[in-house]
């Protein structure tokens, strides 16, 4: 029980956009959500954070567990998949010829954002300013597709 409400203490410590990634029971949520209103660590967040351990009983711990792990960048999975990301941005700064294989692997990319973005990032390279645009590509890059993977033109690295 320990360990639920340890889970639950996650839960609520998640800023509140990430934890609507997670699927949650409908009154789990709400009990999350209004413990995430609290600011004041009195007795009212303590009885909130001991209903959610006991909502928690109720439901398998195993897929929110997973959920939180993937959010915290614990998983194997998902450390993979943030590597191959780090690569295809590396590879699109290098060729804009990448620009039409991510369009073929993810058809809802915006191109001309990312086309703007790289030329911004490459322009922040040459004047040694701070790489904002060249993180702006990987949040675009992670955002586009979560679960799958996206790739480059004729990008089968990963296979070798």
């Amino acid at each position: 029980m320990e360990a639920l409400q340890a889970l639950g203490e996650e839960l609520v410590a998640l800023p509140p956009d990430r934890s609507r990634k997670i699927d949650l029971p409908e009154d789990l949520r709400t009990a999350v959500d209004e413990a995430q209103r609290m600011n004041r660590l009195d007795e009212a967040r303590r009885r909130q954070m001991q209903y959610i351990g006991r909502l928690m009983r109720d439901v398998d711990a195993e897929p929110i567990r997973r959920s939180l792990a993937m959010l915290r960048g614990d998983s194997l999975e998902e450390t993979a998949r943030l590597h191959r990301l780090e690569r295809l941005r590396a590879d699109l700064l290098a060729d804009e010829t990448m620009l039409y294989g991510i369009a073929e692997s993810c058809p809802s990319v915006d191109l001309q954002q990312l086309r703007s973005l790289r030329r911004a990032a490459l322009l922040e390279q040459a004047q040694g300013k701070p790489p904002r645009s060249y993180r702006a590509i990987f949040q675009l890059l992670k955002e586009l597709e979560p679960g799958e993977k996206i790739t480059g033109k004729d990008d089968d690295r990963d296979e070798r």
